[in-house]
């Protein structure tokens, strides 16, 4: 914080005192940050549209899964890439309520997708439950997948 904070002073008096050679300098390093935070937008709002295509559905269905695995998942990539890779956090939701019901503690299962999946192609699995919060049952709860951090192959 205290060297961002001087290297700020030294420029602006770099500024005030040699403004005829600081002022071509200081636009081409405001040109290349603002290049470099345009592309980082473009690669941010990229890959936030390939995983709005994303198909992933959780629900809990003990009669179908294992035993220590309960939570069934179906993901679908609608989108046109190939998914590389996938990971999310799964909430657990109340019907009609707002409150994440799922605890996240230091040992919670992690969740990740099934490596690379091509463009139309499914992957169906079982999970693990994330631990809950006292007192709610499993069945009576809507599960969702949150926080879905994914690439996807160019």
């Amino acid at each position: 914080m205290l060297i961002g904070a001087l290297l700020v002073l030294t420029w602006l008096i770099l500024l005030i005192r040699y403004p005829a050679k600081a002022m071509p300098i200081s636009g081409a390093a405001l040109i290349g940050l603002l290049l470099i935070g345009a592309w980082m937008y473009w690669l941010d709002q990229r890959e936030a549209r390939q995983l709005a295509h994303l198909e992933l559905r959780l629900v809990y269905a003990p009669e179908q899964c294992p035993a220590d695995r309960p939570l069934a998942l179906s993901l679908k990539n609608g989108s046109r890439t190939p998914l590389q890779e996938l990971r999310w956090k799964v909430a657990a939701y109340a019907p009609g309520d707002s409150v994440n019901l799922a605890e996240t503690l230091y040992d919670a299962p992690r969740y990740r997708g099934p490596g690379e999946l091509l463009p139309g192609a499914s992957w169906h699995d079982c999970l693990p439950l994330p631990p809950l919060r006292p007192g709610y049952r499993p069945a009576t709860l809507e599960f969702r997948a949150e926080r879905l951090q994914g690439s996807f192959a160019d």
